[in-house]
């Protein structure tokens, strides 16, 4: 069989944390363009999940660690238009784990302008971005059985699926 025309399918891969400290406050990070949200980002090439939420948080925030259980599994399901040399950007797969603080102090990066630890219920009158907002709900909502979240960002925010898994 000859597979030069089939194409591979291609998923960024991402991985964030909802940390949480030692008086239930949540880490946000005031993004650079998005406002505020909690911290996360890509997987890197040959990098496992667990590495890459610790990386991501000590890289966003200064605040070491501990990764917990997922509770949220977000498809992006659209493609659109890229920025900085990027041609497209692909589909998403995001996976959301609830983590706790080991140690470090809050402080800004070149991703963002702010990182604070926020009240768990003062949280969602933060963020702006429509997807976060679901996947923190899912956080809120969370009893033992990760949600599974579908959603399209491009043109408009779309929730098309939200289920628990």
């Amino acid at each position: 069989m000859d597979n030069t025309e089939w194409v591979m399918p291609l998923h960024i891969i991402a991985a964030a944390g909802i940390v949480i400290n030692e008086k239930n406050e949540i880490l946000m990070v005031k993004n650079n363009r998005r406002g505020w949200e909690f911290p996360g980002g890509q997987v890197e090439a040959g990098e496992n999940l667990i590495n890459a939420v610790r990386r991501e948080i000590i890289e966003e925030t200064g605040i070491e660690i501990e990764v917990g259980e997922v509770f949220c599994i977000s498809s992006n399901t659209c493609k659109y238009p890229g920025y900085n040399g990027v041609k497209e950007i692909p589909t998403k797969i995001i996976l959301d784990f609830i983590c706790r603080v080991k140690g470090g102090t809050p402080r800004s990066s070149e991703e963002n302008s702010e990182t604070a630890f926020i009240p768990k219920n003062r949280v969602l009158d933060l963020i702006r971005t429509p997807a976060y907002i679901e996947r923190y709900k899912a956080f809120l909502e969370y009893t033992g059985r990760p949600a599974y979240l579908e959603y399209v960002t491009k043109p408009e925010f779309q929730l098309k699926l939200k289920r628990l898994i």
